[in-house]
């Protein structure tokens, strides 16, 4: 069940069945114009993403799975074959009767099983540019997020990681990075667009006293820059080889987000824990991935009561619904 079907450049839709993955998608729309941006890091179904509601990188300019799933083919628990929106229909609005396509996107098989999902395709981006700023704390690199996005700067991507897990990454991926609280920025949009966006972004980087704005437009440079992002587990399980890794994943209002983060690093470090922070902070998402000898009761029993102390912020226990921290 591996059918790309029902394409419609002229609708930017697509059907797809469970054995298609976010890359084979992307290969087939090679030279159409349209792509489909979710991405969780790891080449997934598309049909198990939207059945987990996968959210990625991407989010904060182009949303979760839900917003992108406009209906599904669902096997229900009685053998009866259900189409959330109706059969054959894709519709980008919608305002009348229950939405089943939403209620189903996220329920991971619970309702049923996904069959096939028609997804909405967006333009590729004429230009696009991925910079590395580097900032002198936590509570810097995430005021400049907030900064971002309140200044309305249409960023594609906005990634954090905290000095610890750069140092990960730098080691485990073979790139020279300064080992300090760092934002991986990417912009999308036409070349002239692209210009005043790179303008703005950067004025606020150095407003928060960031530095390092070189800006990537190779397409194999931001590759290997968002490469090294979506190895971030890898790279923090090297940080200790022979322990287990666990990955939290905390949701909060961008208002909240500097506070929070500056609180969980604090919270880390008095602990004692190994514990690389990173995340789709233009989300307001973020993740220690702690890790641990599960041998040592202790530790353990530390990694226990950091995770009950940071369930305390209470907005959302996960942004992401996935294993990895990608």
């Amino acid at each position: 069940m591996d059918a790309i079907a029902e394409l419609s450049l002229e609708d930017f839709t697509v059907a797809v069945e469970p054995g298609v993955t976010r890359k084979a998608l992307n290969r087939h729309l090679h030279g159409t114009g349209l792509w489909f941006p979710v991405d969780p890091g790891a080449d997934a179904s598309l049909c198990g993403m939207a059945a987990t509601g996968a959210s990625g990188t991407n989010a904060v300019r182009y949303g979760t799975m839900r917003p992108n799933v406009l209906n599904l083919r669902v096997v229900l628990p009685d053998g009866r074959l259900l189409h959330t929106a109706g059969p054959g229909r894709q519709p980008r609005k919608r305002a009348a009767g229950y939405d089943l396509t939403s209620l189903f996107v996220g329920s991971e098989g619970t309702l049923g099983f996904l069959t096939q999902a028609t997804l909405r395709l967006h333009p590729l981006p004429e230009a696009a540019a991925v910079t590395v700023a580097s900032f002198p704390s936590v509570r810097a690199a995430v005021a400049c997020t907030v900064q971002v996005l309140q200044a309305a700067v249409p960023v594609a991507r906005i990634e954090f990681l905290d000095e610890v897990m750069v140092g990960a990454c730098s080691r485990y991926s073979k790139m020279e990075l300064p080992v300090t609280a760092t934002l991986l920025l990417e912009l999308h949009g036409s070349r002239n667009g692209l210009a005043e966006q790179q303008q703005q972004a950067e004025e606020i980087v150095r407003l928060n006293g960031g530095s390092g704005l070189a800006w990537a437009e190779e397409p194999e440079e931001r590759g290997r820059l968002w490469a090294m992002r979506h190895d971030a587990w890898y790279a923090a399980l090297a940080l200790r080889p022979g322990c287990q890794g666990y990955s939290t994943d905390v949701c909060v209002p961008i208002s909240r987000l500097p506070e929070v983060v500056v609180e969980t690093k604090r919270d880390l470090q008095d602990s004692g824990l190994t514990g690389p922070m990173v995340g789709h902070v233009g989300d307001g998402n973020f993740h220690c991935i702690l890790i641990f000898d599960t041998q040592d009761p202790e530790e353990t029993r530390r990694v226990h009561a950091f995770t009950q102390r940071l369930g305390r912020w209470g907005w959302g226990c996960s942004g992401d619904s996935r294993g990895r921290a990608d």
